[in-house]
């Protein structure tokens, strides 16, 4: 009784502090064993117990198809980024025009699912990077965002995964990322904060550089004419 006690304020402490060890999403050896369809038929099953719990009627017209939708929704939608397979294809192209200058497209939606409390992260994320011989198509950058956005996350790392991806495609180290978000832990539970938001933001290469950065934010907060 002791030990259960402890481990649920540890549990809670964790969540609030939103620690993270690594860049990687935590996932055992065997993650992929399991074909969707098995992933559906169990999330299904599991989702039922924790509805039936919690004292509701799932003979209701209303409800009973409510654990196969969660479970559909989980495996196919929300958490599809966990998948390998749907990682997106990254061609690059060889920079012809000789376009050395900075490129960045901000304003990407962004929605991802806390690891925490499995409850919504909502925001945009901005993306820039200083071309060299490669470059890639503007909407696989966002294809990157929302592949790392779909899964169990924490802000932190998912800047970090967006930045080490392009780093890798793009073969350099000059990649920006800065993400705006609203989590809704914060907004709908404990401290029930709906105002306040979270930034994260992550540099690498000549973005460490003060002047290159600045440019880089302004690039992000301006707006068209």
């Amino acid at each position: 009784m002791i030990q259960e006690k402890l481990t649920k304020i540890d549990a809670d402490e964790i969540g609030d502090l939103h620690i993270t060890n690594s860049y990687d999403t935590p996932l055992r050896e065997d993650a992929f064993l399991l074909d969707d369809k098995t992933k559906i038929r169990l999330i299904e099953e599991y989702f039922g117990k924790i509805m039936h719990t919690l004292g509701l009627d799932l003979n209701d017209d209303s409800l009973k198809g409510t654990p196969y939708r969660v479970a559909k929704m989980y495996v196919k939608e929300i958490f599809k980024g966990l998948d390998p397979d749907n990682r997106p294809d990254l061609k690059v192209f060889e920079n012809k025009y000789q376009y050395g200058e900075m490129l960045v497209e901000k304003n990407i939606s962004l929605y991802s699912s806390c690891e925490h409390h499995f409850l919504p992260i909502i925001g945009k994320a901005h993306v820039g990077y200083i071309a060299n011989d490669k470059v890639i198509g503007l909407s696989k950058i966002n294809r990157i965002v929302d592949y790392f956005a779909r899964r169990p996350q924490v802000q932190e790392r998912l800047s970090r995964q967006i930045s080490e991806e392009l780093k890798r495609v793009l073969d350099t180290e000059d990649v920006a990322i800065v993400i705006e978000s609203k989590h809704l832990c914060v907004a709908s539970r404990g401290i029930q904060d709906t105002e306040s938001s979270t930034v994260t933001a992550e540099y690498g290469g000549q973005f460490k550089d003060k002047d290159v950065r600045q440019e880089f934010l302004s690039y992000v907060h301006s707006k068209l004419e």
